[in-house]
């Protein structure tokens, strides 16, 4: 009679296994918003690309500045003997000079603009590294979810294998049952043991790969993640990709680049003219009174311009096609870029609308018929209506429509990281008219 008491309570346990709670990852729940900001704040990459922007953008005035005046000072025409007595020669005399190189009228502004458009490009760069961080940040949390909530769920199901194998053994030995329904519920829980064990080493990975993305040290725990309800995009693909060119900053970067390759060309195209250098000297002299010659000594002035004849014109017109394939380059990775973007929003928007799909699916039917199916399949086992595996299968069916929900909703939100990673924008903040949650 105490078998049977105890066969009945268990089989009372397990028409109610909603109440069986499930073991959760302990400490403060993480904020989404703070995780991303500490990232952008403390990731050591991002703040070697922000001061490689900031080196470039230093390059600017350089790249526009005039080369220092050369001062010269020299002493002309004195005898070898005595080359510090000026009062011999007519010719001797003390030098003093002043020049300055003045390259053709353009190249200075060109250069700047070079170094200017460099530099934009690196700080477009920089933004877009801000983004790729933010994608892998929010990929990396909401990943964390789906693998607490499927800890969650094999936990559950570990409690009610558990009381399978005791209820199996329980009829067993009453001869109420066959030795295999044993064995097969011992299976499946070391299965369910299997998955938990690489489920929790999987959370160990993303807790790392998490601590990593925020420069943090990699025991630091994370709490759990919170629970979420599905942005609803309902902007058009065409309003998402004129949205990219305007907002994506490596299309900033690639403008940039093009508009360096250009003014590059223009540069090439000067460089076939002569840079000038003037020049000015002032020469001291001294009287000079001899039986040969006399010279009151007074002082001289001399005023000059050179510049030099661009005779190498083959290293000119190699200059000329380097710049040419430069701006080449950037308009076709342009090109690309512009491709890959359409694709990406294209593919995000096909997978969104597609695990929505299967969310509003699991849920409004997959799950609830699963949960009836499993009801009655307990109310039958009890009876001896319905035998062991096909209690163990609604069981088991329930769980992976379960564990494939959260797997789904961590998609989403995935493909909505990457899909504002493609755009450039917080879809997730956009004005009402475009953008609605679902409640």
């Amino acid at each position: 009679m105490k078998r049977f008491a105890a066969l009945a309570l268990l089989m009372l346990c397990l028409l109610w296994p909603e109440l069986t709670t499930a073991e959760e990852v302990k400490g403060q729940p993480e904020n989404l918003t703070s995780l991303v900001a500490a990232g952008l704040a403390n990731n050591p990459e991002l703040k070697a690309s922000e001061s490689r922007w900031q080196m470039f953008s230093s390059k600017v005035k350089q790249a526009g500045a005039l080369d220092d005046p050369m001062v010269m000072l020299k002493v002309q025409n004195t005898p070898a003997r005595e080359p510090l007595v000026f009062n011999k020669d007519p010719q001797s005399a003390r030098v003093i000079g002043i020049s300055q190189l003045l390259p053709f009228w353009g190249k200075r502004g060109l250069r700047r603009d070079i170094a200017s458009y460099e530099a934009d490009s690196y700080r477009w760069a920089f933004e877009e590294r801000k983004l790729e961080l933010t994608r892998m940040i929010k990929e990396n949390y909401y990943q964390l979810w789906a693998v607490d909530k499927e800890l969650e769920v094999v936990s559950k199901n570990l409690r009610i294998l558990t009381d399978f194998v005791t209820i199996t053994e329980l009829k067993y030995s009453v001869g109420q049952g066959v030795q295999q329904d044993i064995f097969k519920a011992g299976l499946e829980k070391s299965k369910m043991l299997e998955m938990q064990i690489t489920l929790q080493q999987q959370r160990k990975s993303l807790e790392a790969t998490l601590n990593y993305l925020l420069s943090r040290p990699g025991k630091t725990p994370v709490g759990p993640v919170a629970d979420f309800s599905l942005p609803f995009i309902t902007v058009s693909q065409e309003h998402l990709n004129n949205t990219a060119m305007d907002q994506r900053p490596q299309v900033k970067s690639l403008f940039s680049l093009e508009k360096k390759a250009e003014a590059s060309r223009r540069l090439a195209k000067k460089e076939f003219y002569p840079d000038f250098n003037l020049s000015a000297e002032y020469m001291i002299r001294d009287p000079v009174s001899t039986e040969m010659a006399s010279d009151p000594g007074d002082n001289m002035v001399s005023i000059g311009v050179t510049f030099n004849l661009p005779l190498q014109q083959g290293k000119r017109r190699a200059m000329l096609a380097e710049s040419t394939y430069e701006a080449a380059m950037a308009t076709e990775e342009l090109h690309s870029l512009k491709n890959n973007i359409s694709y990406t929003i294209n593919e995000s928007l096909v997978q969104l609308e597609r695990r929505r799909k299967l969310v509003e699916l699991y849920k409004g039917g997959l799950i609830p018929q699963a949960s009836q199916s499993l009801q009655s399949a307990l109310i039958g086992y009890r009876v001896g209506n319905v035998d062991f595996l096909t209690l163990l299968d609604s069981r088991m069916t329930l769980f992976n429509y379960e564990r494939e929900l959260y797997e789904s909703q961590a998609e989403y939100m995935m493909k909505l990281a990457q899909l504002e990673a493609a755009v450039g924008t917080d879809l997730t903040t956009a004005s009402e008219t475009s953008l609605h949650h679902d409640n």
